[in-house]
């Protein structure tokens, strides 16, 4: 895993033609505003949220968020064990985001 802040973690992802966004928070937290392009996995959902991860491509270079920064930061600890290689988390998450939103 590696903390990014916003700016490194944005143009960073924009420049990943492998980067995948990942949101963690609940579906209330992501059906009120979320980055573009974002797929929602609650990390609250337990072995829900593990099952869901494992499907995922582990090729791929993912950008994970939360509302705050925490539980983001544990959800890329996950997919490491999973076997994920590339994750970055966003410090200060969706709260201290000035990016574009839907």
């Amino acid at each position: 895993m590696t903390n990014l802040d916003q700016n490194a973690w944005w143009s960073q992802f924009l420049a990943d033609e492998n980067g995948v966004i990942l949101d963690v928070r609940t579906e209330d937290e992501y059906n009120d505003g979320s980055i573009p392009e974002a797929i929602n996995i609650d990390i609250y959902k337990g072995q829900g949220f593990i099952y869901r991860v494992e499907e995922l491509d582990k090729t791929k270079n993912y950008y994970v968020y939360c509302a705050a920064g925490v539980r983001s930061s544990n959800a890329c600890g996950a997919m490491e064990q999973l076997g994920f290689e590339n994750t970055f988390n966003l410090i200060g998450g969706f709260s201290n985001w000035d990016g574009p939103t839907k």
